[in-house]
């Protein structure tokens, strides 16, 4: 660790309370058993993004379970000393899985989090911000869909072009700017297009009957994806619901120490998917924090309940697929393709063969594995916003992994897509930034063509 100035980790403040956490706030403190098996042995610094980039132990994850353990034995306060290491962590998950003793640092990150908003607000301008887009946002569907209009005016009208051509994009903050440039096209959100649909029939004889996450930039930003997920969904004969009064999963209200938003939004999923069989997410974060919302309730034992009833349903996509059985597409996609590990699902979630199997039954696909396929991009939520510095060296650092004579980078996450096609397009690279799902849905449209023509061609030799 740096031993130039005062360390974080050697500050030392009286203690503030009595109980046994001592300077924790009562509610929602970090959990002690997470990190009593936790010795520091440092296997966990090599998977440690921030640790790589600045050498320094606060920013390693066993610095911070040390910092969190610090606060509860009253040698340090909550304060804008213990926040900065606390909020500088991707929360990738790569730690744990390094971890010989799988050391939750993940969840300790997002309550000590939480403590850090309780104790030491937002405020002014950056309070603003966040509560615009966490509380008034995100949350509300029809909101979102003002804003999903107001992006496809700005698009369709000119409007982007003439911002574009005349520069004006330079007087955003350079993240931003990128941000911009590489902004997929906005269509119809699945939710206003089924919304008066309560089933999407399988196009087979049922097999099961799913429910769907549409998410809330997930259906916005690409609705395409979710539109290629019912549709691979469908073709492999499943029945698929998208219930109405489902709303925005809380993974960034979590990760921004916003817990109570976090459980409002949970208990709003919770009872709209609560007579749903399996609940199909294509989207890592939203999934890894559905799969976590039991965390949220640990001290309400009657929602706890229902959370672990409720997360014990949710699957990702591709996990699903490989589980049930799937279709393999007969229609070649001949390109070479590589791909990358979204960090809540290949740490958070566990999912790691399965989406790499369905690119590999795809007839054509040259698939080209990854160095350090399973270390973060620096997405992480909404981090490429909030640390645009750090999130930058460690999107320089993946890109430098990604091979160059691949066409397509595949990846089973929209926060990971954007990012890596800054990456692309920072790194002159020409490869296409793709959902996994994505891949499969356009192989079975390549096949339902070809079984077109061959019915056509029958009905011309018939007449």
């Amino acid at each position: 660790m740096e031993h130039s100035g005062t360390s974080v980790l050697e500050k030392t403040d009286p203690p503030c309370s009595s109980n046994n956490l001592t300077n924790y706030l009562l509610k929602d403190h970090p959990d002690p058993h997470k990190w009593a098996d936790c010795v520091h042995c440092g296997m966990c610094l090599e998977a440690c993004p921030t640790y790589l980039e600045t050498g320094q132990e606060q920013h390693s994850p066993r610095g911070r379970v040390h910092l969190i353990k610090s606060v509860a034995e009253g040698k340090i306060s909550v304060n804008e000393q213990f926040a900065d290491p606390v909020f500088q962590c991707l929360d990738c998950r790569a730690c744990t899985t390094a971890c010989p003793a799988n050391v939750d640092v993940g969840g300790l990150i997002e309550e000590a989090r939480g403590q850090v908003r309780q104790a030491v607000p937002l405020k002014g301008w950056k309070a603003s911000v966040s509560s615009f887009f966490l509380k008034d946002l995100f949350p509300h569907p029809k909101r979102m869909n003002t804003v999903s209009n107001l992006l496809k005016i700005y698009q369709k009208s000119g409007l982007q072009s003439v911002v574009r051509k005349t520069g004006a994009l330079r007087v955003m903050p350079s993240h931003l700017a990128n941000m911009e440039a590489i902004m997929p096209e906005v269509k119809q959100s699945v939710q206003k297009k089924y919304k008066n649909v309560n089933l999407i029939p399988a196009k087979g004889a049922p097999k099961a009957k799913v429910s769907m996450l549409t998410g809330c930039i997930m259906d916005i930003m690409f609705s395409d994806i979710n539109e290629s997920t019912i549709n691979v969904l469908t073709h492999n004969d499943n029945d698929v619901e998208v219930p109405k009064n489902q709303t925005c999963c809380g993974a960034l209200h979590v990760h921004a120490g916003d817990r109570d938003t976090g459980r409002k939004l949970a208990k709003q999923n919770i009872e709209a998917f609560e007579d749903s069989g399996k609940v199909i997410v294509n989207a890592a974060g939203c999934g890894c924090a559905l799969k976590e919302y039991p965390e949220l309730f640990k001290d309400d034992p009657e929602w706890k309940e229902r959370a672990e009833r409720f997360s014990e349903k949710v699957e990702d996509i591709s996990k699903y697929l490989y589980d049930t059985g799937y279709e393999k597409p007969k229609s070649a996609i001949n390109k070479k393709i590589t791909y990358h590990d979204a960090c809540h699902l290949v740490h958070g979630q566990g999912v790691r063969h399965e989406p790499r199997q369905l690119l590999q039954d795809i007839p054509g696909v040259e698939y080209q594995e990854m160095m350090n396929a399973d270390t973060c991009c620096g997405s992480a939520g909404v981090y490429n916003i909030t640390n645009p510095e750090m999130a930058d060296a460690v999107l320089d650092r993946k890109m430098e992994n990604v091979p160059e004579e691949v066409e397509m980078i595949s990846m089973g996450n929209p926060g990971c897509m954007l990012q890596m096609a800054m990456g692309v397009q920072k790194f002159g690279r020409r490869s296409e930034v793709v959902h996994t799902v994505q891949l499969l849905d356009w192989a079975y449209q390549k096949d339902q063509q070809v079984e077109r023509d061959k019915q056509k061609e029958l009905t011309t030799h018939k007449g």
